[in-house]
Protein backbone atom coordinates (compact mmCIF):
# COMPACT_ATOMS: atom_id res chain seq x y z
CA UNK A 1 0.00 0.00 0.00
CA UNK A 2 1.09 3.66 -0.92
CA UNK A 3 2.23 5.84 1.99
CA UNK A 4 -0.75 7.37 3.20
CA UNK A 5 -1.98 9.62 6.36
CA UNK A 6 -3.34 7.80 9.92
CA UNK A 7 -6.70 9.73 9.36
CA UNK A 8 -7.02 7.85 5.99
CA UNK A 9 -5.69 4.38 7.54
CA UNK A 10 -8.11 4.46 10.16
CA UNK A 11 -11.16 5.69 7.66
CA UNK A 12 -10.44 2.45 5.43
CA UNK A 13 -10.67 0.43 8.69
CA UNK A 14 -13.93 1.74 9.62
CA UNK A 15 -15.17 0.75 6.33
CA UNK A 16 -17.83 -2.79 5.78
CA UNK A 17 -17.99 -5.90 3.78
CA UNK A 18 -21.43 -3.91 2.53
CA UNK A 19 -22.57 -2.33 -0.18
CA UNK A 20 -23.05 1.30 -0.38
CA UNK A 21 -21.38 4.50 -1.70
CA UNK A 22 -18.24 6.38 -0.30
CA UNK A 23 -17.35 10.14 -0.77
CA UNK A 24 -13.59 11.03 -1.13
CA UNK A 25 -12.93 14.43 0.06
CA UNK A 26 -10.42 16.99 -0.50
CA UNK A 27 -8.42 19.20 2.66
CA UNK A 28 -11.45 21.83 2.20
CA UNK A 29 -14.24 19.58 2.65
CA UNK A 30 -15.03 19.39 -1.13
CA UNK A 31 -16.55 15.70 -2.46
CA UNK A 32 -14.40 15.36 -5.39
CA UNK A 33 -15.56 11.61 -6.05
CA UNK A 34 -18.42 9.28 -5.35
CA UNK A 35 -18.08 5.59 -5.95
CA UNK A 36 -20.26 2.61 -5.50
CA UNK A 37 -19.65 -1.42 -4.51
CA UNK A 38 -20.84 -4.71 -3.41
CA UNK A 39 -17.91 -4.55 -0.88
CA UNK A 40 -16.87 -0.79 0.13
CA UNK A 41 -14.02 -2.01 2.19
CA UNK A 42 -12.47 -3.60 -0.41
CA UNK A 43 -12.97 -1.38 -3.49
CA UNK A 44 -12.12 1.94 -1.43
CA UNK A 45 -8.75 0.28 -0.05
CA UNK A 46 -8.03 -0.56 -3.73
CA UNK A 47 -7.63 3.07 -4.35
CA UNK A 48 -4.63 3.02 -2.17
CA UNK A 49 -2.62 0.47 -3.75
CA UNK A 50 1.17 0.56 -4.98
CA UNK A 51 -0.03 0.24 -8.65
CA UNK A 52 -3.81 1.89 -9.34
CA UNK A 53 -5.98 0.55 -12.01
CA UNK A 54 -6.06 4.18 -13.48
CA UNK A 55 -4.15 7.03 -13.80
CA UNK A 56 -6.68 9.27 -13.04
CA UNK A 57 -6.75 7.43 -9.28
CA UNK A 58 -2.84 8.49 -9.35
CA UNK A 59 -3.75 12.31 -9.46
CA UNK A 60 -7.40 12.23 -7.44
CA UNK A 61 -5.09 9.98 -4.32
CA UNK A 62 -2.76 12.89 -4.32
CA UNK A 63 -6.06 15.25 -3.43
CA UNK A 64 -7.77 12.92 -0.58
CA UNK A 65 -7.98 14.00 2.67
CA UNK A 66 -11.21 11.91 4.23
CA UNK A 67 -13.25 9.67 3.37
CA UNK A 68 -16.79 9.41 4.21
CA UNK A 69 -19.55 6.00 3.24
CA UNK A 70 -23.02 4.99 3.05
CA UNK A 71 -24.19 1.89 3.38
CA UNK A 72 -26.79 0.64 1.62
CA UNK A 73 -28.81 -3.23 1.80
CA UNK A 74 -28.44 -3.73 -1.64
CA UNK A 75 -26.17 -2.98 -4.87
CA UNK A 76 -29.25 -1.42 -6.69
CA UNK A 77 -29.49 0.92 -4.50
CA UNK A 78 -25.88 2.06 -3.89
CA UNK A 79 -25.90 2.26 -7.91
CA UNK A 80 -28.86 4.54 -7.59
CA UNK A 81 -27.60 6.68 -5.10
CA UNK A 82 -24.53 7.40 -6.19
CA UNK A 83 -26.02 8.50 -10.05
CA UNK A 84 -28.23 11.05 -7.66
CA UNK A 85 -25.48 12.35 -5.45
CA UNK A 86 -23.12 12.42 -8.81
CA UNK A 87 -25.67 14.37 -10.44
CA UNK A 88 -26.57 16.71 -7.98
CA UNK A 89 -22.69 17.14 -6.63
CA UNK A 90 -21.30 16.82 -9.67
CA UNK A 91 -17.28 16.00 -8.28
CA UNK A 92 -14.79 17.25 -10.34
CA UNK A 93 -12.92 13.20 -10.72
CA UNK A 94 -16.58 11.66 -11.70
CA UNK A 95 -16.86 11.19 -15.58
CA UNK A 96 -19.77 9.79 -16.25
CA UNK A 97 -23.40 10.82 -15.37
CA UNK A 98 -22.70 14.75 -14.29
CA UNK A 99 -23.39 15.81 -17.69
CA UNK A 100 -26.69 14.96 -18.76
CA UNK A 101 -27.27 17.66 -20.76
CA UNK A 102 -24.81 16.83 -23.37
CA UNK A 103 -26.93 13.67 -23.93
CA UNK A 104 -27.95 13.79 -27.80
CA UNK A 105 -30.81 12.48 -29.95
CA UNK A 106 -30.45 10.89 -33.21
CA UNK A 107 -32.28 12.32 -36.04
CA UNK A 108 -33.50 10.90 -39.09
CA UNK A 109 -33.17 13.83 -42.02
CA UNK A 110 -34.66 15.51 -44.51
CA UNK A 111 -33.29 15.52 -48.07
CA UNK A 112 -29.65 16.75 -47.69
CA UNK A 113 -26.48 16.06 -50.05
CA UNK A 114 -24.40 14.89 -47.12
CA UNK A 115 -26.22 12.52 -44.42
CA UNK A 116 -29.19 10.48 -43.78
CA UNK A 117 -29.04 10.68 -40.36
CA UNK A 118 -27.64 13.51 -37.91
CA UNK A 119 -27.05 14.32 -34.09
CA UNK A 120 -29.02 16.75 -32.07
CA UNK A 121 -28.78 17.98 -29.04
CA UNK A 122 -33.01 18.15 -28.21
CA UNK A 123 -36.15 16.29 -28.78
CA UNK A 124 -37.45 17.15 -32.41
CA UNK A 125 -39.62 15.85 -34.58
CA UNK A 126 -38.22 12.85 -36.36
CA UNK A 127 -35.57 12.20 -33.41
CA UNK A 128 -34.63 9.03 -31.22
CA UNK A 129 -33.11 8.65 -28.06
CA UNK A 130 -31.44 10.04 -26.14
CA UNK A 131 -27.98 8.40 -26.12
CA UNK A 132 -24.88 9.27 -24.10
CA UNK A 133 -21.65 7.69 -26.52
CA UNK A 134 -21.49 10.39 -28.78
CA UNK A 135 -18.26 8.40 -30.72
CA UNK A 136 -20.51 5.31 -30.95
CA UNK A 137 -23.72 6.91 -32.42
CA UNK A 138 -21.41 9.36 -34.49
CA UNK A 139 -19.50 5.93 -36.10
CA UNK A 140 -22.72 3.92 -36.93
CA UNK A 141 -23.68 7.31 -38.92
CA UNK A 142 -20.76 7.17 -40.94
CA UNK A 143 -21.14 3.45 -41.50
CA UNK A 144 -24.25 3.11 -42.37
CA UNK A 145 -23.33 5.83 -45.49
CA UNK A 146 -21.73 2.46 -46.82
CA UNK A 147 -24.44 0.11 -46.94
CA UNK A 148 -26.81 3.19 -48.56
CA UNK A 149 -28.98 3.37 -50.21
CA UNK A 150 -31.29 0.09 -48.44
CA UNK A 151 -33.78 -1.15 -50.18
CA UNK A 152 -37.03 -3.20 -49.10
CA UNK A 153 -37.70 -6.61 -50.49
CA UNK A 154 -40.99 -8.52 -50.04
CA UNK A 155 -39.74 -10.20 -46.37
CA UNK A 156 -35.99 -8.16 -45.75
CA UNK A 157 -33.86 -5.28 -46.82
CA UNK A 158 -31.03 -5.91 -49.57
CA UNK A 159 -28.09 -3.32 -50.02
CA UNK A 160 -24.30 -3.33 -51.31
CA UNK A 161 -21.26 -2.22 -49.48
CA UNK A 162 -19.14 0.62 -51.35
CA UNK A 163 -15.52 1.43 -49.93
CA UNK A 164 -16.35 4.84 -50.30
CA UNK A 165 -20.07 6.56 -49.51
CA UNK A 166 -22.37 6.99 -52.82
CA UNK A 167 -24.12 10.22 -53.12
CA UNK A 168 -27.92 9.35 -53.61
CA UNK A 169 -30.14 11.58 -56.31
CA UNK A 170 -33.82 13.01 -53.96
CA UNK A 171 -36.07 10.27 -54.98
CA UNK A 172 -33.20 7.51 -53.52
CA UNK A 173 -32.92 9.26 -50.38
CA UNK A 174 -36.19 9.87 -50.00
CA UNK A 175 -36.84 5.78 -49.91
CA UNK A 176 -33.92 5.41 -48.48
CA UNK A 177 -35.36 7.47 -45.65
CA UNK A 178 -38.75 5.60 -45.72
CA UNK A 179 -36.38 2.49 -45.12
CA UNK A 180 -34.92 4.31 -42.12
CA UNK A 181 -37.97 5.11 -40.22
CA UNK A 182 -39.12 1.20 -40.99
CA UNK A 183 -36.00 0.11 -39.21
CA UNK A 184 -36.10 2.79 -36.08
CA UNK A 185 -39.60 2.81 -35.53
CA UNK A 186 -39.65 -1.51 -35.46
CA UNK A 187 -37.47 -3.61 -34.12
CA UNK A 188 -38.66 -7.04 -35.81
CA UNK A 189 -37.37 -4.39 -39.17
CA UNK A 190 -34.10 -4.16 -36.93
CA UNK A 191 -34.05 -7.34 -36.56
CA UNK A 192 -34.26 -8.55 -40.37
CA UNK A 193 -31.81 -5.73 -41.18
CA UNK A 194 -29.25 -7.39 -38.86
CA UNK A 195 -29.41 -11.04 -40.16
CA UNK A 196 -28.97 -9.74 -43.79
CA UNK A 197 -25.74 -8.11 -42.27
CA UNK A 198 -25.03 -11.21 -40.49
CA UNK A 199 -25.08 -13.50 -43.75
CA UNK A 200 -22.74 -10.85 -45.69
CA UNK A 201 -20.75 -11.11 -43.09
CA UNK A 202 -20.37 -14.54 -42.86
CA UNK A 203 -20.11 -14.71 -46.92
CA UNK A 204 -17.02 -11.29 -46.90
CA UNK A 205 -15.39 -13.75 -44.07
CA UNK A 206 -15.36 -16.96 -46.27
CA UNK A 207 -14.32 -15.09 -49.19
CA UNK A 208 -11.60 -13.47 -47.78
CA UNK A 209 -12.71 -10.19 -47.41
CA UNK A 210 -11.75 -9.69 -44.03
CA UNK A 211 -12.24 -5.91 -44.13
CA UNK A 212 -15.48 -6.10 -45.18
CA UNK A 213 -16.40 -8.87 -42.75
CA UNK A 214 -15.37 -6.57 -40.06
CA UNK A 215 -16.75 -3.52 -41.23
CA UNK A 216 -20.28 -5.23 -41.46
CA UNK A 217 -19.27 -6.19 -37.87
CA UNK A 218 -19.01 -2.85 -36.76
CA UNK A 219 -22.16 -2.49 -38.33
CA UNK A 220 -24.15 -4.39 -36.38
CA UNK A 221 -22.81 -3.79 -33.07
CA UNK A 222 -23.93 0.00 -33.60
CA UNK A 223 -27.25 -1.36 -34.45
CA UNK A 224 -27.43 -3.52 -31.75
CA UNK A 225 -26.64 -0.07 -30.04
CA UNK A 226 -29.47 1.53 -30.89
CA UNK A 227 -31.85 -1.13 -30.07
CA UNK A 228 -31.02 -0.81 -27.09
CA UNK A 229 -31.61 2.58 -26.70
CA UNK A 230 -34.61 2.64 -29.07
CA UNK A 231 -36.99 -0.60 -28.50
CA UNK A 232 -35.39 -2.18 -25.31
CA UNK A 233 -35.74 0.39 -22.72
CA UNK A 234 -39.23 1.77 -24.44
CA UNK A 235 -40.39 -2.04 -24.02
CA UNK A 236 -38.66 -1.69 -20.36
CA UNK A 237 -40.86 1.68 -19.69
CA UNK A 238 -44.29 0.37 -20.44
CA UNK A 239 -43.80 -2.79 -17.67
CA UNK A 240 -44.55 -3.12 -13.83
CA UNK A 241 -41.73 -5.20 -12.32
CA UNK A 242 -41.57 -6.43 -8.81
CA UNK A 243 -37.62 -7.15 -7.98
CA UNK A 244 -36.80 -9.55 -5.21
CA UNK A 245 -33.39 -9.15 -3.69
CA UNK A 246 -32.17 -11.23 -1.00
CA UNK A 247 -30.28 -9.11 1.98
CA UNK A 248 -28.98 -10.10 5.45
CA UNK A 249 -31.81 -11.51 7.30
CA UNK A 250 -34.59 -11.19 4.94
CA UNK A 251 -35.42 -9.88 1.92
CA UNK A 252 -36.03 -6.65 -0.20
CA UNK A 253 -39.01 -5.63 -3.13
CA UNK A 254 -38.68 -3.35 -5.08
CA UNK A 255 -41.76 -2.39 -7.66
CA UNK A 256 -40.48 -0.75 -10.77
CA UNK A 257 -43.04 1.08 -13.55
CA UNK A 258 -42.13 3.09 -16.02
CA UNK A 259 -39.33 2.88 -15.71
CA UNK A 260 -38.23 4.68 -12.37
CA UNK A 261 -38.10 2.50 -8.66
CA UNK A 262 -42.03 3.60 -7.05
CA UNK A 263 -41.56 1.78 -3.87
CA UNK A 264 -39.29 -0.62 -1.81
CA UNK A 265 -39.89 -2.34 1.01
CA UNK A 266 -37.90 -4.50 3.47
CA UNK A 267 -39.27 -8.26 4.98
CA UNK A 268 -38.26 -10.67 7.34
CA UNK A 269 -39.44 -13.40 5.19
CA UNK A 270 -42.05 -13.00 2.53
CA UNK A 271 -45.81 -14.82 1.86
CA UNK A 272 -47.86 -14.14 -1.41
CA UNK A 273 -50.09 -11.90 0.79
CA UNK A 274 -46.82 -9.70 1.14
CA UNK A 275 -46.23 -9.51 -2.38
CA UNK A 276 -50.01 -8.82 -3.49
CA UNK A 277 -49.96 -5.88 -0.85
CA UNK A 278 -47.12 -4.74 -1.92
CA UNK A 279 -48.25 -4.50 -5.32
CA UNK A 280 -50.95 -3.05 -4.65
CA UNK A 281 -49.40 0.03 -2.66
CA UNK A 282 -46.76 0.32 -5.40
CA UNK A 283 -49.80 0.69 -8.30
CA UNK A 284 -51.84 3.18 -5.73
CA UNK A 285 -48.22 5.35 -5.68
CA UNK A 286 -48.23 5.00 -9.45
CA UNK A 287 -51.08 7.34 -9.88
CA UNK A 288 -50.32 9.64 -7.43
CA UNK A 289 -46.49 10.43 -7.79
CA UNK A 290 -45.14 12.79 -10.37
CA UNK A 291 -41.34 11.80 -11.46
CA UNK A 292 -39.93 15.21 -12.02
CA UNK A 293 -36.67 14.39 -14.25
CA UNK A 294 -35.80 15.79 -17.73
CA UNK A 295 -35.44 12.91 -20.41
CA UNK A 296 -32.13 12.98 -20.55
CA UNK A 297 -31.26 12.95 -16.77
CA UNK A 298 -33.55 10.01 -16.21
CA UNK A 299 -31.78 7.83 -19.05
CA UNK A 300 -28.75 7.02 -15.98
CA UNK A 301 -31.41 6.19 -13.29
CA UNK A 302 -33.54 3.80 -16.48
CA UNK A 303 -30.00 2.12 -17.41
CA UNK A 304 -29.11 1.36 -13.56
CA UNK A 305 -33.07 -0.52 -13.44
CA UNK A 306 -32.99 -2.09 -16.43
CA UNK A 307 -29.62 -3.97 -16.23
CA UNK A 308 -30.11 -4.91 -12.72
CA UNK A 309 -33.57 -5.89 -13.53
CA UNK A 310 -31.83 -8.42 -16.52
CA UNK A 311 -28.95 -9.44 -14.21
CA UNK A 312 -31.72 -10.83 -12.29
CA UNK A 313 -33.79 -12.31 -14.51
CA UNK A 314 -37.01 -10.72 -13.43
Amino acid sequence: MIDISDKIKNKLKQFPKLPGIYKMLDSNGNIIYIGKSKCLKIRVKSYFTNSPRWNKVKTMVLFIDDIDFIVTDTHLEARLLECELIKHIKPHFNAQMKNDSKYFYLKIDDYNYFNSLSIVSEREANTYGPFRKMSSISNVIDLLKQIYPIDKTDRSYSFEYHIFPISMEKGIFNQNRCVLFELFDNEKNMKKLIKVLESKMKESATSYKFEVAAKYRDIIQGLNYLSKGIYQYKKFMTKEIVMKIPINQGIKLFFISNGNMLLKKYFDTLSDEDIASFVNEGKQLKSSLNVDLSEKANIDFLDILYSEVKANKV
